[in-house]
């Protein structure tokens, strides 16, 4: 790797999150009886005509903008031409030589340096069917049909060579991802199919100009595989170049359980696709006005929210982005806050024993027990004095298993914090008197074991009594006063 550099780029298909698949009536949800949801129009059978769904074109103009894409005003969609058994029309609806938008760019973060990731292009496309197989080698094999995906809207990201590392495209999805869901253009639900990812790759010589010889790999469904495949890839061209062999243009798939890429089909010269604009379908028209009411809609983006938790909140930028991370985490926070809850105790308490409980239950945040009013209630009566910090703990706690209330349990449990100065005094007294020997070291200048008598005057009142209090006490009866 000191002598090489890797060239990748990603091509992110994306489905729209509609009701209704792209150029149809038809349900897009997931996971219905198979073949269930089809009609003429998207089994392709003859005389069925499309027409386009409004809603995805919406929805793909929102991603557009949210990339920092340039929309066409007109674009145009063609049938991109191959056989195979899922796809019933013989041929894609997508768009070649008039995408919908080009020229956009995406910010990544990785090893503490930021970078720019150009787009080539947007453009929208219908989804084949899917394919199932079963059997063994040593018996009978068999292939089903589903053609439930058949039509269901997509978008397709084109990235620039611009990334150089498979750090750099797990950060790059992982932007990406996050501004599909917070436009809410898609669900991004890759064990669902809704988002999937294809990678050229290829590596050169450090400092040269000329692009290697690039290899397609598929089947990259989850991030981790994308990075493993990547860093495999990268490794298996090297070897290639370094042991005096050619690298062949082809397409790949990784093999999950094998841990390789492996040969899918050679790649020599491009596809022949035999694109031509699609006779069925009118050319889209986008106007400028279009464009601004889209613009003007479009939801806060993860960058934005970050900066502005720093500044309206005071947050740090670590739990900015730990807040932004979804947009249902991001609502939550700021549902707290208006609540009441303090901005820094709530950013602090969520991000870590909250989303702790959360993935300790399997549970995301729409499944939380603890509503943020409720959460906010809790962190007041611990701002307030009238809990300690460890009891609020064991307070959410006992709220996150079971959705009852602070008060509740505060009163339940008898965890109101000790604030009796007089009681606090009885019980450090006695805590002093059973350890002499520490007291003569504390007095002796061993500031130390000062922590040992907070400890145990703290373990008498159960961690109710106040800590500053249990301080000041402490100090005035070690000094003997």
């Amino acid at each position: 790797m000191d002598r090489y550099e890797a060239v990748i780029g990603l091509e992110v298909h994306a489905h729209l999150q509609t009701l209704t698949k792209a150029f149809c009536g038809c349900s897009t949800r997931f996971g219905d009886p198979p073949n269930s949801n089809t009609c003429p129009v998207c089994l392709g059978l003859p005389g069925a005509l499309p027409i386009l769904n409004k809603r995805a074109l919406e929805l793909a103009l929102r991603a557009s903008l949210a990339i920092g894409c340039t929309i066409q005003n007109r674009s145009r969609f063609a049938r991109k031409n191959y056989f195979y058994p899922d796809l019933p029309k013989g041929y894609q609806i997508s768009m070649y030589e008039l995408p919908l938008a080009l020229e956009g760019e995406l910010e990544i973060e990785t090893g503490g340096e930021k970078k720019r990731i150009g787009i080539t292009r947007l453009h929208m496309e219908d989804d084949a069917g899917k394919s199932l197989h079963e059997g063994f080698p040593d018996s009978d094999r068999w292939s089903y049909i589903d053609f439930n995906r058949s039509g269901v809207p997509l978008i397709e990201i084109v990235s620039e060579p611009d990334l150089r590392a498979p750090a750099d495209a797990y950060a790059y999805l992982t932007a990406l991802k996050q501004i599909l869901e917070y436009t809410e253009v898609s669900d991004c639900n890759m064990e669902e199919g809704s988002l999937r990812c294809d990678a050229n790759v290829s590596v050169r010589l450090r400092g040269a100009s000329k692009l290697g010889t690039k290899a397609e790999v598929k089947n990259l469904n989850s991030f981790r595989y994308l990075a493993h495949a990547l860093e495999y890839e990268i490794e298996r061209q090297i070897g290639v170049l370094e042991s005096g062999g050619t690298v062949t243009q082809e397409t790949r798939l990784w093999n999950v359980a094998a841990g390789r890429t492996e040969p899918m089909r050679s790649k020599e010269f491009a596809h022949d696709y035999r694109y031509f604009p699609d006779p069925d379908l009118l050319p889209v028209s986008v106007s400028d006005s279009t464009i601004a009411d889209v613009r003007r809609d479009m939801p806060e983006l993860p960058s934005a929210k970050r900066t502005r938790f720093q500044t309206e909140y005071g947050v740090s930028a670590y739990d900015a982005g730990v807040l932004t991370d979804t947009r249902a985490l991001a609502n939550y926070f700021e549902a707290a806050a208006r609540a009441g809850a303090p901005a820094k105790s709530a950013a602090s308490w969520i991000s870590v024993e909250l989303l702790r409980r959360l993935n300790d239950a399997g549970k995301d945040i729409a499944e939380c027990p603890v509503e943020p009013a409720a959460l906010a209630e809790l962190l007041a009566k611990v701002e307030k004095g009238e809990i300690t910090a460890a009891s609020g703990k064991k307070v959410f706690a006992t709220m996150f298993d079971t959705g009852k209330r602070a008060a509740e349990i505060i009163a339940a449990e008898g965890l109101a914090q000790i604030t009796d100065t007089s009681a606090i005094e009885k019980i450090a007294r006695e805590v002093v008197a059973k350890s002499p020997d520490n007291a003569a070291k504390y007095r002796a200048g061993n500031e130390g074991v000062f922590k040992f008598f907070v400890g145990q005057v703290m373990r008498e009142t159960r961690g109710q009594a106040n800590p500053q209090a249990v301080n000041e006490i402490l100090k005035r009866v070690l000094a003997g006063e």
